[in-house]
């Protein structure tokens, strides 16, 4: 059985920049996307704490270092400039990867610099009583 699992997250990162006159994704500074463990062109979901909505696109690299919390394309309709989101990196996850699967949560500060990742190894602390 594959099990669809949260194995990265920006929480709460301010939106820097929104751009309805390109072609789609969000572009995030990638020191971002390393912390949280994400890949150019994968899939992430985003949600704008400001209004509830939630976005899925494909996340590309901008100038590391800059803090850059850019939608492009259509979402710069739902996410502006100082919006708070958080931005979901999945996975699918088999049983036999559950004992070592890890996940982390990036916090930042309001300029989108790292202040701490918390990690998490969620089988350590799960006692496996669902009858699987």
């Amino acid at each position: 059985m594959l099990r669809q699992m949260c194995k990265g997250k920006l929480h709460r990162v301010r939106v820097t920049q929104a751009d309805l006159n390109y072609v789609g994704s969000i572009t995030l500074d990638p020191v971002l996307m390393r912390a949280a463990r994400i890949r150019p062109y994968e899939m992430v979901q985003i949600t704008n704490v400001e209004n509830g909505v939630l976005w899925s696109t494909y996340a590309i690299p901008g100038d590391p270092g800059s803090g850059t919390v850019c939608l492009n394309g259509p979402p710069a309709r739902h996410f502006q400039p100082g919006d708070r989101v958080i931005v979901l990196s999945l996975a699918w996850v088999d049983e036999a990867e559950w004992p070592t699967f890890t996940a982390s949560v990036v916090l930042v500060d309001d300029d989108n610099r790292i202040t701490s990742i918390m990690t998490s190894q969620p089988a350590l602390d799960w006692e496996d009583d669902l009858g699987e």
